[in-house]
């Protein structure tokens, strides 16, 4: 008797059918439930949930001018030296990381 290896076993036939019946029978919430639960979450943000205090308090940064032999690239716009610079056009200097 021939046997036809492609075909499933039974007890698996089964188990995907038991589970295929389980997932459409089970309660899924649908999109408008999910929109309203999101939106009554957002509507929670900066009460007293935990994480989500407002804190009155600056932050004081102290900002430290270009110096003579530092360039600002066009491109990634950090302060570099002036030995990283690769090329300049149109009066803007470009850094070697950028250009590499």
């Amino acid at each position: 008797m021939a046997t036809d290896y492609d075909e499933l076993r039974s007890d698996v036939k089964e188990s995907q059918n038991n589970s295929l019946e389980a997932l459409q029978s089970a309660n899924a919430p649908d999109a408008r439930s999910v929109v309203r639960e999101l939106d009554e979450a957002d509507g929670l943000d900066g009460l007293d949930v935990p994480g989500g205090e407002f804190v009155a308090e600056e932050l004081i940064v102290q900002v430290i001018p270009q110096k003579d032999d530092e360039f600002t690239c066009y491109s990634c716009f950090l302060v570099r030296h002036r030995s990283q610079v690769a090329r300049e056009q149109n009066g803007h200097a470009y850094c070697t990381e950028c250009e590499g």
